[in-house]
């Protein structure tokens, strides 16, 4: 066997896995996403650009865009600063309790995304608890509804992304040599500054990471929006959902899809360069260290 040819011999199998279930479907979507679409006719297969040209010149699909992306940043800042917490403080606990905590900040994961958020629509309604507890506290002087709210979905998309940034964080926390911690205490640097000029830029890497990762799977969440955003606070996904299964456009919603697809590319890859160009230093020294 030539010594140039194994390497791609022996990724065969993968790389045709890779394609038959990820590069296939995508291929097909946004070859769809090129097709017309007839009231009674169905689709036709013709090369347009009609649907792209829709989307884009449509303030409605301009407004799902934004909500989509807003709510999905503002899960990624809620997610960045519960989830580093909680690995922060998971990471100082002891045994028995650091398997335990871990456990039940993990434990989620292990329940359907659909359950959960089930679980925060019988919460969020009008006759919920976060409604009557609100009345009873005296801050709230009416029934609070947060369903078919941006901080409804926002809530709810946060507690189903949290696992993600806690795993990426503590993985980070994992790799720190603790003597850092302790040669900064001694030095006389005050247990905030310890966490803030010490232990955090050691982990930004794994922060960046854990972000991006959030960031991607809250735009592309369609459980969560579909059950607490309803029909009246659509996000791409639920529309793409809409144009598939309800009016049976599938050449609009594989647009939808392609556009959703190509936006969350761009914004990860530029937010990946503006972190390369800040932090590149740090993330060499620690490679490095």
């Amino acid at each position: 066997m030539s010594t140039d040819r194994a390497p791609w011999l022996l990724s065969a199998p993968a790389l045709t896995l890779y394609a038959t279930f990820l590069v296939a479907p995508l291929a097909s979507v946004l070859l769809i996403s090129f097709f017309d679409f007839a009231f009674y006719g169905g689709i036709q297969v013709t090369f347009t650009l009609k649907n792209y040209l829709e989307i884009l010149t449509d303030g409605y699909y301009w407004e799902i865009f934004g909500r989509t992306f807003g709510v999905s940043a503002l899960v990624t800042m809620a997610c960045v600063i519960i989830g580093t917490a909680e690995a922060y403080v998971l990471s100082r606990m002891r045994n028995p309790w650091k398997g335990l905590f871990l456990m039940i900040v993990l434990g989620p994961l292990l329940i359907s995304v659909v359950v959960r958020t089930l679980g925060w629509a019988l919460l969020f309604g009008s006759t919920g608890l976060i409604s009557k507890a609100l009345q009873a506290l005296g801050l709230a002087s009416a029934p609070v509804n947060l369903m078919y709210t941006n901080l409804g979905v926002g809530i709810a998309l946060t507690h189903v992304m949290v696992p993600f940034m806690v795993i990426s964080v503590w993985a980070s926390l994992q790799r720190i040599n603790p003597q850092t911690e302790a040669a900064a205490l001694s030095l006389g640097a005050s247990p905030f500054t310890v966490v803030w000029r010490v232990i955090v830029p050691q982990v930004m890497p794994g922060i960046l990471s854990g972000a991006i990762m959030v960031f991607a799977l809250s735009a592309s969440a369609f459980a969560t929006p579909a059950i607490v955003g309803g029909r009246r606070l659509k996000t791409v996904a639920t529309a793409a959902y809409d144009e598939f299964l309800n009016t049976l456009n599938w050449p609009l919603g594989a647009a939808l899809a392609a556009l959703l697809l190509l936006a969350t590319l761009v914004v990860l890859l530029t937010t990946n360069r503006l972190i390369e160009r800040r932090y590149g230093a740090v993330f060499g020294q620690g490679v490095a260290a």
